[in-house]
């Protein structure tokens, strides 16, 4: 008697394609089609303004930034959340999702607090002549702030179900530590990683709520693509905002492929190993 592999599997797939096309392909569709209806030359000039090339490089860079930074203390945080065991070590580990948790509104205005010229760190970094909010600074930390647990959470799995006698191996030929995370433990855990900044950075691309209120919002220095795209809705010119918006989905599908050409490559050559 045959028998699918899922009870009620057709039921299922339908939902879930029904799903999917409702909340994901249908705002994407309307947003290519309202783009699509400006002309090359109209298209082209609102996307490639200088106003608009100013928020892309401010966005970028920042974003950039923010997911250089979690690569190597999300990687660390979470190679401690593993490893080792201390006091507090569970509260930490919760801490980590407090972004998923937290509106990003809320962040925002904390983090503003916080780094302001009078606020907690604000005032500190003053002395040194640092000034963090409402300077691209600003907008880096939001981002840090908010994409930090994509890639905790996702190489700390991965650390968890490494198998303990690749490292004794590896120790009893000889590794020094270093050499032994460069060429035991990192590549199997590139895959994951790969995953984890790349979600980091789309979230920091597309992050609105905890960066308007630290960046300032100065046209030209510190407005962020999606705070111009808000402004363009506000005027109620949905095309151009649609065609800038169209300019973050076209970078998000292109990292995305990026991103997964190179976890393939990177699975290939663990498996090789």
């Amino acid at each position: 008697m045959r028998r699918n592999v899922l009870p009620g599997l057709r039921l299922s797939l339908g939902v879930t394609l029904l799903y999917v096309s409702l909340i994901v392909v249908l705002p994407l569709a309307a947003l290519v089609f309202k783009a699509a209806s400006l002309g090359p030359l109209d298209y082209w000039q609102i996307v490639s303004s200088q106003r608009a090339l100013a928020s892309y490089r401010v966005t970028v860079t920042a974003a950039l930034g923010a997911t250089l930074f979690n690569l190597f203390f999300g990687l660390a945080l979470a190679w401690v959340l593993v490893r080792y065991r201390f006091p507090g070590r569970r509260i930490v580990d919760a801490m980590v999702d407090l972004p998923f948790a937290l509106p990003t509104a809320v962040a925002g205005i904390s983090l503003t607090a916080l780094f302001t010229t009078n606020g907690v760190f604000g005032s500190i970094l003053e002395d040194y002549g640092i000034k963090v909010a409402y300077t691209p600074i600003g907008i880096m930390i939001a981002m840090c702030f908010t994409s930090l647990p994509f890639i905790v959470r996702t190489v700390q799995p991965v650390l968890e179900d490494l198998d303990p006698a690749l490292e004794e191996a590896a120790q009893s030929l000889g590794g020094s530590d270093i050499a032994i995370f460069r060429k035991v433990i990192l590549p199997l855990l590139t895959p994951a990683l790969l995953a984890g900044v790349s979600l980091s950075f789309a979230r920091s691309l597309g992050e609105f709520g905890a960066i308007i209120f630290i960046a300032g919002n100065q046209p030209m220095s510190t407005e962020i693509t999606a705070l111009l795209i808000f402004i363009r809705l506000e005027e109620y010119d949905y095309q151009a905002a649609a065609a800038i918006a169209s300019v973050l989905l076209l970078t998000a599908f292109l990292m995305l492929a990026v991103t997964n050409w190179l976890q393939a490559r990177a699975l290939r050559y663990t498996r090789r190993s």
